[in-house]
């Protein structure tokens, strides 16, 4: 090993190191994610992704509550982090998300998302999954990512 760094594909999760995210990881590379976001994953003790994010004022609507695209754009981020295994090494696109929104959630909330990977097929990964503040559901979504078998 010569010191240097070996360059990391841009969808490569980055550790985060310390601060209330400390163990979990969040990608850099999507600047609309980083608008909307943070939004942040990891593995739990059986091995199930976690996604999650804390609801900052950004996140709202006019009403106070959270906006439902800030919702079905967090839906979005899911369904990549709950497919990451059988996407490894394709490229992927969100090909449909159904979301429905079953509840609220307010400034400061604690918002996390699991899911699962209902059929991995050929060219596409159907996915679902629920977010949650506490045990209480606020979203159910469910979709299709297109993979891209890239050329070359």
């Amino acid at each position: 090993m010569d010191g240097t760094i070996e360059a990391q594909s841009p969808w490569t999760p980055q550790p985060v190191l310390e601060g209330e995210w400390k163990g979990w990881r969040r990608y850099d590379t999507d600047p609309y994610e980083n608008l909307t976001g943070p939004f942040y994953s990891r593995r739990d003790e059986t091995g199930r992704m976690v996604c999650a994010f804390r609801a900052e004022r950004k996140h709202m609507n006019a009403g106070g509550n959270m906006h439902g695209g800030c919702m079905a754009t967090f839906a979005d981020y899911a369904i990549f982090a709950i497919a990451e295994d059988e996407l490894e090494g394709v490229g992927s696109v969100t090909a449909s998300l159904t979301t429905e929104f079953l509840d609220a959630a307010q400034e400061g909330d604690f918002v996390e998302c699991t899911g699962e990977v209902t059929r991995n097929g050929g060219s596409m990964v159907f996915v679902r999954g629920v977010a949650r503040v506490g045990e209480r559901p606020i979203l159910s979504f469910s979709a299709i990512i297109k993979k891209i078998r890239r050329k070359g």
